[in-house]
């Protein structure tokens, strides 16, 4: 996504649509499964909707983050990263103050998995005003902080720095330097933790609806972002 290949690739365990994956889940009857599925809080944390862990919960989710590096396969060229989980509550708010590091003028790119499990499309958007964007955010919490199948990432190339809302909902931030990614997130109450797990690292469920994905086509529509195979695609 962005100048930088992401860190978090899609994974086979990964299950778009209605809620529906491998391992633990393919043994759930639709009652422990949709009992599952309700389940919003672990501790202090609470989750959105567009994911969920694995049934028998073998990363519990919770606050916090860590440092990570991404590392160019080409080049061997090297990427500071921040990988950062917060509670739904302050989730989109974190996010809109991350992307204030960027500057004034950024790229955005959209990505979907709206019809496939194993194939992500990003649609890039190039120069839009910071406060414009954030506008457009805010208007479209629902589908930014719910859907299992919508990420989004904020761009400066000149900077070579950019940060993601992915389709996981953790925040990640690419690019030297962090330390201002890395104040945000502690005053946010977001605390570094070099043990932390998250969700990604085991087995996980997505969850997507038709309406999330019409909200986003309209997000995709306020942001100026041209798809020409969006028109003929059946949502599902």
């Amino acid at each position: 996504m962005g100048f930088l290949k992401r860190i978090l690739r899609p994974n086979p365990q990964d299950s778009v649509g209605t809620p529906v994956a491998p391992g633990s889940f393919e043994r759930l009857s639709d009652e422990e499964l949709q009992v599952h599925m309700g389940i919003k809080t672990y501790g202090a944390f609470e989750l959105t909707d567009a994911i969920r862990p694995s049934y028998d919960v073998q990363i519990a989710p919770r606050q916090g983050f860590r440092y990570d590096k991404y590392v160019d396969e080409a080049s061997g060229a090297t990427t500071p990263v921040i990988m950062a989980a917060a509670t739904r509550a302050i989730l989109l708010d974190t996010f809109l103050e991350l992307i204030d590091h960027l500057g004034n003028v950024v790229d955005v790119v959209l990505e979907t998995s709206h019809h496939s499990n194993s194939h992500h499309e990003d649609l890039y958007r190039e120069h839009i005003d910071v406060p414009v964007l954030k506008s457009i955010l805010m208007e479209f919490e629902d589908v930014l902080t719910n859907d299992g199948c919508t990420g989004i990432a904020v761009i400066n190339p000149t900077k070579k720095q950019e940060v993601q809302l992915d389709e996981h909902k953790l925040l990640i931030a690419y690019g030297a330097p962090l330390d201002p990614f890395r104040e945000t997130l502690i005053a946010a109450d977001v605390y570094p933790d070099k043990n932390i797990r998250f969700i990604t690292e085991a087995e996980h469920v997505h969850s997507s609806s038709e309406r999330m994905y019409d909200r986003f086509l309209q997000l995709q529509t306020r942001l100026g972002v041209d798809d020409e195979s969006s028109e003929d695609t059946a949502a599902w």
